[in-house]
């Protein structure tokens, strides 16, 4: 368990950055690409000076290391706290390549993270907030792998994305139990792709379940597309959810448990919808610059603040960058 500490007489303050996506070639100090992430990040930094930066996966493609290396050189030189759960398109060449970027990024100064048995995934890992002597927050990171086999029909074979599997389910189990025993009850997780409960918090939450681009982000800063019940959520449904088809079992835990009060995903470029949903705060984390696909309204990062008692507030920090379309 990796543990942190706010500064003194200050919240703590967690700024998510999700898929950023970068080639190694869009690092390029005249590229677009590279210069809407830099922005972006450099404009969120300075905005909410945060204590620890987390990514919540795909950075780069698997067949891309020097990406990964500019990464690690890029978020170091902040000289802040950061840690990352990797995605579908960061496991795509299996656990190898993987654990060939880990080694790369321990070798940092101010990458913050812990090595798990590989067959749970290549990013399972905690890490502690303590303010005012106060074991305040857990922030767990959980690897969602890549693809899976889901049924075979007359098609054949389906793929469907991955999930959080009953092994990490146990692990993550006994990391509540760790924590509770220290006094630290409340935790935040961090995933690439949702998990299955997402459907249902959008279903509970949403007026019209189904993505529609019309809705424009400063729609959802009303009651106008929430049902009853749901009129403090915000944020845009602009693509179809993608999270494992069937129950994985990780929210009947979540609420067992009684620990985890939010939950960050990415994976979804244009969904940055926040809903609490049976005592538990969904969130989709705003995506970071225009790599792979995006759309520039939403572009930015999430930011959490977190006090004694836990996280107090959740928002997303939004970046203009059209001056360099």
């Amino acid at each position: 368990m990796i543990k942190l500490a706010s500064k003194k007489n200050q919240d703590f303050r967690l700024l998510n950055l999700t898929d950023p996506q970068l080639k190694i070639d869009e690092w390029d100090k005249d590229n677009q690409t590279g210069k809407i992430f830099k922005k972006t990040v450099e404009t969120l930094i300075e905005r909410v000076s945060p204590d620890l930066i987390t990514l919540s996966g795909d950075l780069s493609y698997a067949d891309d290391f020097e990406s990964y290396k500019k990464f690690a050189e890029y978020f170091d030189s902040f000289k802040i706290p950061w840690s990352c759960c990797f995605g579908n398109h960061d496991n795509q060449d299996g656990d190898e390549a993987v654990q060939k970027v880990i080694d790369e990024y321990m070798k940092h100064e101010y990458f913050v993270f812990e090595k798990c048995d590989s067959s749970l995934g290549n990013s399972n890992l905690v890490i502690l907030i303590e303010k005012n002597g106060n074991n305040a927050e857990g922030i767990i990171l959980m690897d969602t792998h890549d693809r899976v086999y889901y049924k075979e029909n007359d098609c054949g074979i389906n793929q469907a994305w991955g999930y959080l599997t009953p092994e990490q389910l146990s692990w993550y189990s006994d990391r509540i139990s760790e924590l509770k025993k220290i006094g630290c009850n409340d935790t935040t997780l961090i995933t690439h792709i949702p998990i299955n409960a997402y459907l249902s918090a959008a279903k509970a939450a949403f007026k019209n379940p189904h993505h529609d681009k019309s809705v424009k982000l400063e729609d959802t800063y009303g009651i106008k597309i929430w049902n009853e019940g749901y009129e403090d959520s915000y944020g845009v449904l602009h693509e179809p959810i993608s999270a494992y088809p069937e129950d994985e079992g990780a929210f009947d835990l979540i609420c067992k448990l009684d620990s985890t009060k939010n939950i960050i995903c990415g994976h979804n470029h244009v969904n940055n919808w926040v809903v609490k949903y049976c005592g538990v705060r969904f969130i989709f984390g705003t995506k970071t610059g225009c790599g792979s696909y995006w759309e520039p309204e939403i572009n930015g990062g999430t930011v959490l603040t977190i006090n004694e008692n836990g996280v107090v507030s959740v928002n997303h920090e939004y970046v203009d960058v059209s001056n360099l379309l």
